[in-house]
């Protein structure tokens, strides 16, 4: 059997792949009654405040020490507020499904930030598996490849974003936190939200919320309890107990979770490219998550 340690990074991940899958739809249904930077601004108010609470009420420190200051912007910057403003420009001058799929090239760029930063070894097994993730990402895209030509600024922002992310999960793994991790996440979720609300106040009005339908309130209790407070914190433990690279990786399954969520809940059309990255996307995950495990496991028995 594999032991509570190897499993639980796993279990993570699963849980992040879905919870942020569905997140895809939510944001959508929401966006059709609410602008994109009041969105983020609450999505980080409220997050940040649930996570302050929940880290309060387990009896972590939630009180910030002089030196910690700069290590939490400095990873917020670029984990959160990087990618929220980087997105939020790239959603704004392309689809929002093709968006998303080029965002999740960050596992590329986190593996090779990590080489460099972390000296993590780029193994055979890591590329093969980093091929097969981003190949399937690219079957997803399909003809919609000619939007890098029809859409070159949401590109370049999306791009950003995603490597804005990568940076910041890299920063994760190079900093040595003495912060509880939800209090951590907390803190970066609030410092971002100043300039995020700061923007959103300057340049949309301040949206009616008492006229928004259930739908939109439906989705955005869950995207405040799942993708912007325990998705968060899963992802920092997620960084915490594996290699950054491979934490990246671990990602790959969400866009494709989004693509059949938005199926379900949206009723958009998935065809046979979808079920082929389907494949490819779950064959790397197994190649960098499944696999090892059950090696090192299979060493620690025989050692």
């Amino acid at each position: 059997m594999l032991s509570p340690s190897s499993i639980t990074p796993i279990l993570l991940l699963a849980s992040l792949s879905l919870f942020w899958g569905l997140n895809w739809p939510g944001m959508k249904i929401i966006l059709s009654e609410l602008t994109v930077w009041w969105f983020r601004a609450f999505c980080l108010i409220v997050g940040g405040c649930i996570l302050m609470l929940v880290s309060a009420l387990s009896g972590n420190r939630c009180k910030l020490r002089r030196q910690e200051i700069g290590s939490v912007m400095l990873c917020g910057s670029f984990a959160i507020l990087g990618w929220m403003v980087f997105s939020a420009y790239g959603v704004s001058q392309m689809p929002a499904g093709r968006a998303s799929i080029i965002a999740f090239t960050m596992p590329l760029w986190a593996t090779l930030i990590a080489a460099y930063v972390l000296g993590e070894r780029i193994t055979m097994t890591k590329v093969a598996g980093l091929l097969l993730g981003l190949l399937g990402l690219v079957v997803l895209i399909g003809p919609d490849l000619v939007i890098l030509k029809r859409a070159p600024v949401g590109a370049f922002f999306m791009l950003s974003a995603a490597i804005s992310w990568a940076i910041g999960t890299v920063l994760l793994k190079k900093i040595t936190w003495q912060l509880p991790t939800l209090s951590n996440i907390a803190w970066q979720l609030l410092f971002s939200s100043l300039p995020v609300t700061l923007v959103a106040a300057l340049s949309e009005p301040l949206p009616d919320l008492t006229r928004l339908s259930g739908s939109v309130i439906i989705a955005l209790v869950y995207i405040f309890l799942f993708p912007m407070s325990f998705c968060q914190w899963a992802y920092f433990k997620t960084v915490g107990l594996l290699p950054a690279s491979i934490a990246a990786m671990g990602t790959l399954m969400v866009p494709v979770i989004g693509v059949y969520s938005s199926y379900l809940i949206l009723d958009e059309k998935v065809g046979i490219a979808d079920l082929v990255a389907l494949l490819l996307v779950l064959s790397a995950l197994v190649m960098v998550l499944l696999i090892p495990t059950w090696r090192s496991h299979q060493i620690a028995r025989h050692s």
